[in-house]
């Protein structure tokens, strides 16, 4: 049987037929079934797809065909950061084949001259982000009057409330456009409403009611205090099998800074990834991802819709992201194109409600689990475990402090005066006070429990050890 059989039916053109081949595809993926065909046809496009299943090649079978070496920029994709454009850029390079098209790259964070030098050579596609795509615009090194195929690739963040007048800005440029495809894995209906701003006759290529499915990743969410969620992932780590790549989500930079500091402090071999890190040196980074050299990558959102990493079977998200659409990014940076992976969530009670409507919204089960057993091979957890009073605190920030000592023994009042005396903190740290036959509860500040039960552990209320713990 021909290993190209399903693209073969569309006559398309031998470079791509080759280039396909090369790539070792068997038959289309859904979206791809669906939407070259249509491309083809030079309608307009949009369509939905999640994460990985082939959504490049989608759009940019059907753009490679409609443009020659000429010279001159015939088409124009726009992706949400640097490193996707790069992914998407290499993409489509690859599936030109031997066409020999032109395929530019235009983002920020690198030698603008250099961009605007290979510009001035003659180039057939751009790839790139907004904002360096209207600077080169404005300073006449790129004309968008005759591009004619205008693409967004992850829609949904290009034409959200800070791309829309930039995306809007490039498109009222393109005076001769022809064609506009939308990609994207989520289509939430402000997005929708926002892109009859560009076409009026799109065919819709998407799910009815807009579901994300995620074949073969097994997500899961774990109860966990701050403190001790570095803990939790030691175990996790601990489990990888020889050959495994995790991608760790943090929300800001300086907190993917801090993870790679304290993993290395472990033995644990890890390297950053976020926006502060010059172009080059993220290129890089991700270069040795792919290649093996690094199977843990720490990363802000940055990497959530640039990294294409084949080989990543973990994904986990340290701290929830903030919008329910990143985590549809995040958790698809595994299981790719059909490969087994899977999802680790750590959820504060903070979080609890975020990842409610993350589950809600895209119709998962994101069961809550304990964290793994450690590693069998391993004589003790790569990370200590610590105490996390947090964990136990209540939304005043108030843990349930239990002493051997009933209502007979003292009253409430002398209790709080004798802890106050003991270990001199505010009357303000101590909150309610239950007492019966047996033992008194007192609540304590989360900032001061620690030192109180170290400092009631060595002292005696009327000969009385108190033996306190936390309920």
């Amino acid at each position: 049987m021909n290993p190209v059989s399903g693209f073969s039916l569309w006559d398309l053109e031998s470079d791509i037929i080759s280039a396909i081949e090369s790539k070792g595809w068997t038959k289309p993926t859904e979206i791809q079934l669906e939407a070259i065909p249509i491309g083809r046809k030079g309608l307009d496009i949009v369509g939905q797809a999640k994460t990985g299943s082939g959504k490049t090649a989608a759009f940019g079978i059907p753009l490679l065909e409609k443009c020659s070496k000429s010279g001159n920029v015939q088409a124009v994709v726009l992706c949400p950061t640097r490193e996707l454009a790069v992914q998407v850029a290499e993409e489509m390079d690859s599936l030109q084949g031997k066409k020999g098209l032109e395929i530019q790259t235009v983002y920020g964070g690198v030698d603008l001259e250099k961009q605007a030098k290979k510009l001035s050579q003659g180039v057939d596609i751009v790839v790139g982000t907004p904002g360096r795509v209207i600077d080169m615009t404005k300073r006449k090194f790129l004309n968008l009057e005759n591009v004619e195929i205008f693409c967004l690739d992850e829609a949904d963040r290009m034409l959200d409330m800070g791309f829309f007048p930039d995306v809007l800005w490039i498109f009222e440029k393109m005076e001769n456009r022809k064609q506009t495809m939308l990609f994207s894995a989520t289509f939430p209906q402000e997005i929708l409403d926002a892109a009859d701003e560009f076409m009026s006759e799109a065919v819709h290529i998407m799910s009815e009611d807009l579901d994300v499915e995620v074949p073969e990743i097994n997500q899961y969410g774990i109860m966990i205090g701050r403190m001790n969620k570095l803990w939790a992932l030691g175990r996790i780590i601990s489990n990888l099998n020889e050959g495994d790549q995790m991608l760790i989500f943090a929300n800001t930079k300086r907190m993917v800074d801090i993870l790679v500091e304290r993993l290395e402090r472990s033995k644990i071999k890890a390297i950053g990834l976020h926006g502060d890190i010059a172009q080059g040196k993220r290129e890089k980074i991700l270069g040795l991802f792919r290649d093996g050299e690094y199977r843990i990558v720490v990363a802000t959102d940055v990497a959530a819709r640039g990294l294409d990493v084949d080989g990543i079977t973990h994904v986990i998200n340290y701290d929830l992201p903030d919008d329910t659409e990143s985590y549809v990014h995040r958790i698809g940076r595994t299981g790719r194109m059909g490969k087994k992976g899977e999802s680790w969530s750590f959820v504060t009670k903070e979080d609890v409600t975020m990842l409610n409507k993350i589950a809600s919204t895209w119709n998962m089960e994101i069961p809550m689990v304990e964290v793994p057993n450690l590693n069998p091979n391993f004589d003790r957890d790569p990370i200590k475990k610590r105490e996390d009073w947090g964990e136990v605190s209540d939304v005043f920030g108030m843990v349930k402090l239990n002493l051997q000592v009933g209502e007979k023994g003292a009253s409430k009042k002398t209790i709080c005066d004798w802890i106050i005396n003991m270990t001199k903190i505010p009357e303000l740290a101590i909150g309610e006070i239950i007492q019966d036959s047996e033992n008194t509860i007192v609540e304590v500040h989360v900032e001061k429990i620690s030192y109180v039960i170290g400092v009631l552990k060595n002292k005696k209320f009327k000969d009385i050890d108190l033996r306190p713990n936390v309920e």
